[in-house]
């Protein structure tokens, strides 16, 4: 299956949105040239074209072009008016594009907004010592600290990882905002395909501080998942895990990144592993419902502030 990323892959989607998943393709000749996965979700009514959880970017996949610059705008043009023609009806659309993705404008000239957001990627994984050497001095330091008091391991499983990772929104007040049936059925697909690993940072007394959860293609891996224990935070666990995630991925992958975030103080804790900053788009289209409805909630959300 023709794909920007792992997020695109058939049974990536099956395994996060089984049964709610569908596709617009474009062909040319018997050869596929472009296609877009998208969830379809009915909420209050509404319906609603998105991603499945835990999918950083989905979007469009166009075949390359080996086409001169003004040719290849051309043919992008063309082919994502087809799929966006093949679009059902929706009240809302709502996804992250690729950061391969560079050319929204035909969906700009179809009515869609677009807002700009960052990810933070390591490009090139090849020396490692260039990679170490890139970070800040605080989170080499903090790796170093880590080393003398814990221990990494691969071998404890997705229910261990779980329990770390629900930790992490407790201690945020926020709800776990996927199930343990969708990350375990995730875990088996990735097992099954060999492009998934775990880290969990552990004492000598057996405590689990903290637990990472990457995934990769051939091209990427991601940080997809992570947790730690809120009284254990001051270990540096968190640092010795991305620093073991990123050399990991070395040796499987070509660029390793950190998903993101827009939250600053994430943001501040990826950028001080030399990352660069990625620019990727979310691109949304209101429907005349959801508009209004939105709308409306604002006008609401206005009085009750006066």
């Amino acid at each position: 299956m023709s794909a920007n990323s792992i997020f695109q892959q058939a049974w990536w989607l099956d395994a996060l949105a089984p049964g709610q998943w569908q596709e617009a393709v474009v062909h040319r000749g018997d050869q596929l040239a472009a296609r877009l996965p998208y969830v379809i979700k009915q909420r209050h009514g509404l319906t609603v074209l998105t991603s499945p959880p835990l999918t950083q970017t989905l979007g469009p996949w166009l075949r390359p072009s080996t086409a001169k610059y003004t040719n290849k705008l051309a043919e992008e043009k063309e082919l994502m008016e087809e799929l966006i023609a093949q679009l059902p009806k929706c009240d809302l659309f709502r996804q992250n594009f690729s950061p391969h993705i560079t050319n929204w404008l035909p969906f700009y000239w179809a009515g869609f907004e677009q807002t700009t957001r960052y990810t933070y990627r390591i490009e090139d994984l090849t020396d490692i010592d260039f990679v170490w050497k890139d970070f800040r001095e605080n989170i080499r330091r903090e790796i170093r600290k880590a080393q003398k008091q814990i221990k990494v391991r691969d071998d404890l499983g997705i229910a261990q990882f779980l329990e770390l990772n629900k930790l992490t929104f407790q201690r945020q007040g926020l709800k776990q905002p996927y199930s343990d049936e969708l990350v375990q059925r995730l875990d088996e697909a990735c097992a099954g395909r060999q492009c998934r690993r775990m880290f969990f940072a552990v004492d000598a007394q057996d405590k689990i501080h903290a637990a990472s959860y990457i995934i990769w293609d051939e091209k990427t891996a991601y940080y997809l998942m992570g947790g730690g224990d809120p009284e254990l935070r001051s270990s540096g666990a968190s640092s010795l895990l991305m620093w073991e995630a990123i050399q990991f991925a070395s040796g499987v992958t070509q660029v390793f990144d950190f998903e993101g975030s827009m939250i600053e103080p994430i943001e501040k804790f990826v950028r001080s592993f030399g990352a660069r900053q990625t620019p990727y788009f979310h691109i949304t289209k209101m429907g005349r419902r959801m508009r209004a409805l939105s709308s409306a909630q604002e006008i609401y959300a206005t009085l009750r502030g006066r």
